[in-house]
């Protein structure tokens, strides 16, 4: 596939602040890629950069071919959608949609021609002549995507674009944008900090921590094979459950509880002695009668939603998370835990890294 968008070197430094740390990353053309990460990890800051909003210290950016890195905003050529919609509120619908066509010229009679087929796309088409104060929450969203869409430009930006929507409409509006990007064939970068977000729509997820790149890939690549505890314990909701262990003779590890260690028969790319983690999601974990499963450990508290229960388990040194179906078990309640081998991930505990 065409590179649409390509970091080479990218840093940025605000002083002595590293905000973004030699950032190397290729967008495919007509891909929709989502950088994800806690707050301040430098995803909008790499976005905002990009944009051409944010002068970045060092490498280049290029899109299409092009080295934009010292092009001012306006002549690179993508449209940007913010978290607070950022809508005129003395223009109409149509007056909003049309503003960029307006200044660089276009005819009325086009701009009116652009406005209906793009407000005809994403719904608004029965809103045209009201003012954004009249508008809810989601169709101010879509207003400022109609507003991005019309430049026809060589990509879309979304600086987390739902988090000022309540949950049931960010469900919605998410399923919205990914459908709008399919139709439209763009390219796409979508930063949010939710990572059901991101493997929900995106076709390449890029973890960010601390203005570096920890891991990207499809969706499930990071889910399934996690690069370190970080990624393994960002991606997937509720979080991978980790317990530590030690590498003994015979290609065994002990899982280091306070009831005492536990034998388990998991080989391990480590020398004997060495400290690790294992690392379990809880949709892994299997609730047994007491002394049935690998392990006991009593019930600290449940949540359910309804299909899925969530069990937390008072294991010591640390909790563990459980996801099962309607079992109702109760807090102070004693069971065993379950799993298969070949569902736990082994992370090196000094380093983090995978194993």
């Amino acid at each position: 596939m065409t590179t649409q968008i390509e970091f080479s070197g990218v840093n940025k430094h605000y002083g002595a602040y590293h905000a973004l740390k030699d950032i190397n990353l290729s967008i495919d053309q007509g891909s929709f890629v989502a950088l994800v990460g806690p707050s301040g990890c430098g995803k909008s800051t790499l976005l905002r950069s990009l944009a051409g909003l944010e002068k970045i210290t060092g490498g280049d950016i290029s899109i299409a071919g092009e080295v934009v890195t010292k092009l001012p905003p306006r002549k690179r050529d993508v449209a940007m959608v913010f978290q607070s919609y950022a809508l005129y509120p003395h223009m109409t619908v149509e007056e909003n949609l049309t503003y960029s066509l307006r200044v660089h010229g276009v005819a009325k009679a086009e701009r009116k021609k652009a406005a209906a087929e793009v407000a005809t796309t994403t719904g608004l088409t029965g809103l045209l002549h009201r003012y954004p104060r009249e508008l809810s929450g989601g169709q101010r969203q879509r207003v400022a995507m109609s507003r991005a869409i019309i430049r026809n430009p060589k990509a879309f930006l979304f600086d987390e674009p739902l988090s000022n929507l309540d949950a049931a409409l960010r469900v919605h509006m998410r399923k919205e944008i990914r459908a709008l990007h399919d139709r439209l064939g763009a390219t796409s970068v979508y930063v949010t900090h939710d990572q059901i977000e991101a493997m929900t729509m995106a076709d390449h997820v890029v973890v960010l921590r601390a203005g570096a790149i920890e891991q990207q890939g499809h969706p499930l690549d990071l889910y399934d094979k996690p690069a370190n505890k970080f990624v393994a314990g960002f991606i997937g909701s509720p979080a991978m459950n980790f317990l530590p262990a030690t590498v003994i003779e015979g290609g065994a590890v002990t899982i280091d509880l306070g009831a005492g260690p536990i034998g388990l028969s998991i080989p391990v790319a480590a020398p004997v002695g060495a400290r690790i983690l294992l690392g379990i999601r809880p949709e892994h974990l299997t609730l047994t009668a007491p002394g049935e499963g690998r392990f006991d450990a009593p019930v600290a508290f449940t949540e359910s939603t309804g299909s899925t229960t969530f069990v937390t388990t008072a294991t010591t040194p640390e909790m563990m998370v459980v996801e099962t179906g309607r079992r109702m078990v109760a807090s102070g309640d004693r069971v065993g835990l379950a799993f298969a081998d070949t569902s736990v991930h082994v992370f090196d505990a000094e380093t983090e890294r995978r194993l």
